[in-house]
This record gives C-alpha cells, sequence and structure tokens, in this order.
C-alpha cells in the first residue's frame, strides 16, 4: 500500500473543493440576513430575528453536525490502516445515528421556542419575526444532518469533490430562492418577508439531501441497509461524538452568549453583530478548508503510522491557512464598507458595524491557527483534548472578558475581544498539544 500524499497539489485537491462546500451553511445564513435586512418595512427587526435563529441553528447544527467529524476519522483511520473493508456496515448505522439524534433534538426544542428566544433577548417584533422564521427552518435540520454524514464519509474516503458539488448547488438555490421569495416576483410570487427567507433555506436544504443521498449511492459502494448487529466502531463514534458534543456545547454557549449580550444592547447593536457574525462565520468555514484536508489526511497517516508525514503535513496546511487569512483580512479592509451596506442601509446600524468590524479582521489570523490545528486533531481522533480545550477557552478565556467588558461598558467591542481571547485560546493550547505529543514521535 503507498504512502499517503501530502504534496502542494493533493492537499489543494481536498482543501479548495472543502472550502467551496464548507461555505454552503454560512452562506445559507448570509443570504437570509443580506436579503431580510433590506426590506423595506422592519428591515432591521427582520436582521435581528436572523441573526438571533441563525445564531440558535448553528449551534444545534454545530453541536450534532460534529458527527461529521467523527465518522470522517473513523473511515480515514480505517482507510489508512488498510481495513476500510471491514467497515460495510458502518456508514449506514451512523447515518441513521445522525438522523435519531437530530428528531430527538428537533422536537425538544419546537415547543420552547418562545422562551428560548426570550432568554436570548428577542422582544416584541423581533421575538415574533424570530419565532416565524424558526419554525419553518428548523424542519431543514434533520436534512443539514443527514449531508453532513454523508460528508463525513466521502471526506473519509478522502474525497471532498462530490460534497463541493452539492453544497455548490445548495448555495446556490438558496440564493436565487432568497431573492425570489422575500421580495416576490412581479405577477408570480407574492412577497413573504422573513417567511420567504426561511423557506428558501428550508427548500435548497431539501435539494441537498436529495443530492446527497443520490451521491452516495452512485459514487460509493455504501449501502444504507441497516443491518445488525452494530459495528464495533459504533461504540467510538458515540464516544467521540460525546466528547464533540460536549464540546460544541461549550463552543456555543459562547456564541449564544455573545448573541444574547448584543441583543440586550439594542436592536441596532444585534443587527450589527448579526452582519459581523455572518461574516466571521462565512470566513470560517472558508478557513475550514485547508482544516479539512488536514483532518482527512492527517486520520490517514495516524492509521498508517506515518508521524514524519504529519508534521510535514500539519506546517503546510497551517501555512497556507495563514495566507488565506492574510487575503481575507486585505479584502475586509479593501471592502471595510462595502460588506456592510450590503447587508443593511440603516445609518446607525452601520456606524455601530463600522466602529467594531476591525474586531473580527484582526480574529482571523488566530482563527486560521486554531480552526486548522481542531481539525487535524479531530483527524487524530483527540475528541478528549478538544472538550477540555473548548470547555477551558470557555470558562476561563471568553466569559470573564465578556463580563468584564460589559462592566466596562465596551459595547460590541468588548464581546469581540471576547472572541479574540478565546479562539486565541484554543489555538494555543492545542500548539502546545501537538508539539509534546506528536512530536516527539517523529523520533521513536
Amino acid at each position: 500500500m503507498s504512502l499517503t500524499d501530502i504534496s502542494f497539489k493533493r492537499i489543494q485537491q481536498l482543501a479548495i473543493p472543502a472550502i467551496i462546500s464548507g461555505i454552503a451553511e454560512p452562506v445559507l445564513s448570509a443570504t437570509d440576513a443580506a436579503v431580510v435586512g433590506n426590506i423595506k418595512d422592519f428591515g432591521i427587526e427582520s436582521l435581528a430575528a436572523v441573526g438571533i435563529v441563525g445564531s440558535f441553528l448553528s449551534a444545534l447544527i454545530w453541536i450534532l453536525g460534529q458527527t461529521r467529524s467523527a465518522i470522517a476519522t473513523i473511515v480515514a483511520q480505517n482507510l489508512g490502516a488498510g481495513k476500510i473493508d471491514e467497515l460495510k456496515n458502518f456508514p449506514a448505522q451512523a447515518i441513521y445515528f445522525n438522523i435519531a439524534l437530530s428528531i430527538i433534538v428537533l422536537f425538544s426544542t419546537y415547543f420552547f421556542v418562545e422562551e428560548i428566544f426570550s432568554m436570548m433577548n428577542a422582544k416584541g417584533i423581533v421575538l415574533d419575526f424570530s419565532i416565524d422564521y424558526y419554525n419553518i427552518r428548523v424542519w431543514g435540520f434533520p436534512l443539514t444532518l443527514f449531508t453532513f454524514a454523508v460528508f463525513g464519509i466521502f471526506r473519509g474516503l478522502q474525497n471532498t469533490f462530490w460534497p463541493m458539488i452539492i453544497a455548490a448547488i445548495g448555495a446556490g438555490l438558496n440564493i436565487g430562492l432568497d431573492f425570489a421569495l422575500v421580495y416576490g416576483v412581479e405577477g408570480a410570487v407574492e412577497p413573504m418577508g422573513i417567511e420567504g427567507a426561511a423557506w428558501a433555506s428550508l427548500i435548497s436544504q431539501l435539494i441537498m439531501a436529495v443530492l446527497a443521498f443520490i451521491f452516495l449511492m452512485k459514487k460509493t459502494d455504501v449501502s444504507l441497509k441497516l443491518k445488525l448487529p452494530l459495528h464495533p466502531e459504533i461504540k467510538r463514534l458515540i464516544n467521540m461524538s460525546l466528547n464533540l458534543f460536549l464540546r460544541s456545547v461549550a463552543l456555543n454557549t459562547a456564541l449564544i452568549l455573545a448573541t444574547r449580550e448584543a441583543a440586550d444592547l439594542g436592536k441596532e447593536y444585534i443587527a450589527a453583530h448579526t452582519i459581523a457574525f455572518n461574516i466571521w462565520i462565512f470566513t470560517a468555514f472558508f478557513l475550514d478548508g485547508y482544516g479539512a484536508a488536514g483532518n482527512i489526511l492527517s486520520g490517514k497517516l495516524l492509521g498508517e503510522r506515518n508521524y514524519k508525514s504529519l508534521w510535514e503535513l500539519t506546517k503546510k496546511v497551517s501555512f497556507y491557512n495563514l495566507i488565506v487569512a492574510t487575503i481575507l483580512v486585505l479584502a475586509g479592509i479593501l471592502l471595510y464598507e462595502p460588506l456592510g451596506f450590503l447587508f443593511n442601509k440603516d445609518e446607525t446600524v452601520l456606524s455601530i458595524f463600522y466602529g467594531m468590524f476591525f474586531m473580527v479582521l484582526i480574529c482571523l489570523p488566530l482563527n486560521a491557527i486554531a480552526f486548522t490545528l481542531d481539525s487535524i486533531f479531530k483527524g487524530l481522533g483527540e475528541m478528549g483534548y478538544l472538550r477540555n480545550v473548548l470547555l477551558g477557552a470557555t470558562i476561563f478565556g471568553f466569559i470573564p472578558v465578556l463580563y468584564l467588558s460589559k462592566y466596562m461598558d465596551w459595547g460590541l467591542v468588548g464581546i469581540w475581544i471576547a472572541m479574540t481571547v478565546w479562539v486565541a485560546y484554543r489555538g494555543g493550547a492545542l500548539v502546545i498539544k501537538f508539539r509534546r505529543k506528536y512530536i516527539p514521535l517523529i523520533k521513536n
């Protein structure tokens, strides 16, 4: 069996499609935000509602969507160890596990949305819009998690091309439907406002799930026929997923607290925060492309016990992602004003946004290191350590700085200082761990 290729060409073959597929979910949210933010009546309230619901739904998706990384890790490690044939019944069991989790979470939150969004400081029209938007878009949750599970299988098999095609179609469809359903089409479709944005996302998620099913059947030997007994790797999947679940709870606690504190400042502030957050999320998933390449290849290298190449891979993808982060920072500087104007035209909202957007740009290089190493550690199966890092970053980094900033009345800038400290903590902890554990293995 030939050793894993970690050349520049091979990394780009995996990373570039992963970038395109990775930005599908933030494109759905960002497009919704940009389109509803420019509605003539209640544009600010609609943008605020999309920000609050988007934060909550992203939390749910990221918490349970982490099974994608666990599935990819198990498939890649078995591929590297030459045991891929032994995983015959595992993919179907993993996918049904994902769907079952999504249905449980959906019904555990659906009947309490008013209380949930009220706790996030949504009030009046913003609360009403949040509930209307959520009650439609939430039904895409199981569809997204099914798609994520399929993407995990493809990633484990060292293939990011087909997920890219699926995601690109879904994102393009969502953009077109957003404009058609939110603003309406004269003589054909009545304007639906914020509910139109929710329907656009739901339809796009349905199409992506159907395409994921078709490509899985046509492009792999994977069967979705559920067979018992449970595969031995299911136990490891559950263990990894539990650690990633707890990790994502900590991660999304930080994000939801940030949204809650922004909402408490007023509707213009949560609208400005929504713009900044959607840009941040977009760049995060953009950076995740090289992280995905590291995730895919590191799992296979670990299966081969090829630690020297693992170190070379880590240096390469980290360097590439720093270049990407630098390009994104420069783009943000050049497009500083147009980016805000894209989402909303209100002068107060834009003034607040322009006064804090520089913090998002400062955060990007730190994101590059933290997100790259995070993905590599997922490929190595280090889910327990990733859990501890996020818990530490949230409890000892983010929360103290967030409430210090509230006490000092630093506004949105203070919230984003807390975000920057949070990311820096994560990146630093992962650098230390890698140097202590994996570099010595090269010598041994």
